[in-house]
């Protein structure tokens, strides 16, 4: 589905963001993993074809390093695709509970992250009348609230910022966003327990949703077959919620 296209992917490290690089290259997807964990990032490539493969450490909280790496993807890969706003943290605290710098360190990532590759993947496409698309993960917790109303903040943030894009950037680029509800990762473990149960409860499908559910959905929306998609939220949530 996505032959001859090549992708952006920040956050690939592990987790939602590693299985959506694998399967963006089973697709064969050139794939630009970005995350600023190199070590994990030199793990990835390692298990993957270097052909389809490069890796960038980036921490996209930083404005001038994206800056950076946007003038070298431009300079190496100018006819750049796609980009999969990726990268975030959650840390599960109550709100009672969070000091100064972790709200600041939340809403860098998830939401000025997101912000500064828009801007300047946007921009290349739009001068170059290329066509493009982006692709921002937000969640269920941008929709319905969340324990942490920091990390539900920044992910509402996330579902606005890409309406807002849609309108900046057509006709050149769509842009879309994915709203996961608890996906079978690491970042499970910091979900308090009576959250992870009144999910369950409520979803109108037993069966878990994984990091490669959230893939295909990420694939698709890279593709051609979702030409007509933008400014729109893809919820992935078992028919927990009902919207």
């Amino acid at each position: 589905m996505l032959e001859g296209k090549t992708v952006i992917i920040t956050g690939a490290a592990s987790g939602i963001g590693e299985e959506i690089t694998r399967q963006c290259i089973k697709e064969n997807a050139q794939v630009i993993a970005c995350d600023v964990n190199y070590e994990k990032l030199t793990e990835l490539a390692a298990s993957l074809p270097k052909s389809m493969l490069n890796i960038y450490q980036l921490d996209v909280t930083r404005y001038q390093d994206v800056m950076k790496f946007f003038t070298y993807i431009e300079e190496k890969y100018p006819d750049i695709d796609g980009l999969v706003n990726n990268a975030g943290i959650y840390l599960g605290k109550n709100i009672l509970d969070y000091e100064t710098e972790e709200i600041d360190n939340v809403l860098d990532v998830n939401v000025k992250g997101f912000i500064y590759c828009s801007k300047f993947f946007g921009r290349i496409l739009i001068t170059r009348k290329r066509e493009g698309v982006i692709i921002n993960m937000s969640s269920v917790s941008g929709l319905e609230g969340s324990s942490d109303a920091v990390y539900g903040l920044s992910k509402a943030a996330i579902v606005g910022l890409t309406k807002s894009c849609a309108v900046n950037f057509s006709p050149y680029i769509r842009v879309n966003a994915v709203t996961p509800t608890l996906v079978d990762t690491s970042m499970m473990n910091t979900v308090p327990d009576w959250r992870k149960a009144e999910y369950r409860e409520h979803e109108l499908i037993k069966k878990p949703v994984l990091p490669i559910d959230i893939a295909n959905t990420v694939i698709f929306l890279l593709s051609e077959k979702a030409r007509n998609y933008t400014g729109a939220t893809f919820d992935i949530n078992n028919g927990c919620y009902l919207r």
